[in-house]
């Protein structure tokens, strides 16, 4: 062989032996990192008590606001939402609970749902109301200058507030269309009031132990002014409300580059965070799976989480154990049950490197002012392989050591949709 080129290939090779010793000897381990932490019985302890709400609305043929597009075995009722739900926590183990749409899931008997439901072995989550879809509410619902509307709208959230009460749910999550498209179309601050009104009312209404959680966005689908356009006039709202209004984060409604972990952080010092609707955005309110497109971004979200649910103030760590954690996912081009236990997977796998990072150690290299020694210190969860881990969590509860292939090759999925076909779509959202 030509000397020079054997030597070509001898440096490559040498190369690559260093480069795999290199990977080898450095990796991270995440046994070696679980005992910087906690034992694996106080881990799974933690895993265990995890827990993911799916949305009913990700079952059926639900899409974007310009075209849905027909699924096989897509849910038709919500009946059938309410199976589809109980499968998912039977393959995951850690999504107990299924958010309603109203009037989109409405009963004649909510009681006999909630037994339903009971009976898959799920509990019925968040009453969603839906005050943006009727014409009526063209300029705005609880924000409407016109009283007979807002009466309208107020009567709808009251509504919900009943069948809270008779499916046992704990959460009201609120989200509203309200907004202006163009300048001088109303006046803002009596928009604002109108909507304080409301919220007051709705608030005051709440049973002992219920909760409204009221989210925000920035933008859409009025594009002048939205009357809850960010986390500060959320807060605002919650704090002059009462102890049972808190705040809702959900991931795709905010700015590019906005730091949302910063956003979690503040609401759970000021013990308003309730909870989030889990997605993930390229650009707008894609409502693609969580953890998609930015995993590093929920798993910093759930280390401020992790964080505070071991804070030296009370009510930091009381609030930090209450939050809500709810899927907002519509799954336009990707099967339904899929994407669903995906979102719940990519949770749990965010839950599991938060818990790995060595907090005590990063505690002092913050106090120290050591920048990169702090950051590498989280890096070393957010890089932790917790595959084998949350495997080894699934045999030991009797789970799919691989839920996504258990969908794929168990008789359910086939026999939804054999049973349910393919139900005809349209554009957009579907209608009362």
């Amino acid at each position: 062989m030509h000397r020079p080129l054997f030597k070509l290939i001898t440096d490559y090779f040498n190369f690559l032996n260093e480069l795999l010793h290199e990977l080898t000897t450095k990796r991270i381990d995440y046994w070696e990192n679980l005992e910087r932490t906690m034992n694996q019985t106080e881990l799974f302890q933690l895993l265990a008590q995890q827990a993911i709400e799916t949305p009913s609305w990700g079952y059926g043929n639900s899409g974007t606001r310009f075209k849905t597009f027909s699924a096989p075995g897509a849910a038709r009722t919500i009946w059938e939402k309410v199976d589809d739900a109980a499968e998912v926590h039977r393959l995951t183990g850690i999504a107990p609970s299924i958010a309603l749409h109203i009037p989109w899931d409405k009963v004649s008997d909510f009681s006999e749902l909630n037994h339903y439901a009971r009976s898959k072995g799920i509990s019925i989550g968040a009453i969603n109301p839906n005050v943006f879809q009727n014409d009526e509410y063209k300029l705005g619902s609880i924000a409407n200058p016109d009283e007979a509307v807002r009466e309208r709208a107020l009567s709808h959230l009251l509504e919900c507030v009943e069948i809270m009460a008779q499916t046992g749910s704990k959460d009201l999550s609120l989200w509203f269309a309200d907004g202006t498209n163009y300048a001088g179309q109303d006046d803002l601050r009596e928009r604002k009031r109108r909507v304080r009104q409301a919220l007051q009312v709705v608030h005051d209404s709440l049973p002992d132990g219920k909760r409204m959680l009221l989210e925000y966005k920035f933008f859409e689908p009025a594009f002048y002014f939205t009357d809850i356009f960010d986390w500060g006039i959320a807060l605002s709202h919650c704090h002059a409300l009462g102890a049972r209004a808190k705040v809702l984060v959900d991931l795709g409604h905010h700015a590019q580059s906005v730091n949302i972990e910063a956003i979690v952080a503040t609401l759970l010092d000021e013990e308003k965070l309730g909870g989030f609707h889990f997605n993930a955005r390229r650009y707008a309110d894609d409502d693609l799976i969580v953890g998609s497109t930015n995993p590093y971004e929920l798993f910093c979200i759930y280390s401020e989480l992790v964080q505070a649910t071991r804070a030296a103030d009370q009510g930091v760590s009381v609030g930090a154990k209450e939050v809500a954690y709810m899927i907002d996912q519509s799954h336009n081009i990707e099967p339904k049950l899929e994407a669903m236990v995906q979102s719940v997977l990519n949770c749990q796998e965010a839950y599991a490197k938060a818990l790995m990072v060595d907090y005590d150690a990063l505690h002092v290299a913050q106090k120290n002012g050591d920048v990169l020694g702090a950051h590498r210190i989280l890096n070393t969860g957010f890089q932790t392989d917790v595959r084998p881990l949350l495997a080894e969590f699934r045999r030991l509860h009797g789970l799919p050591i691989d839920p996504i292939h258990a969908l794929r090759e168990g008789e359910y999925f086939s026999g939804v949709v054999r049973d349910r076909g393919v139900a005809e779509a349209g554009g957009g959202y579907p209608s009362e």
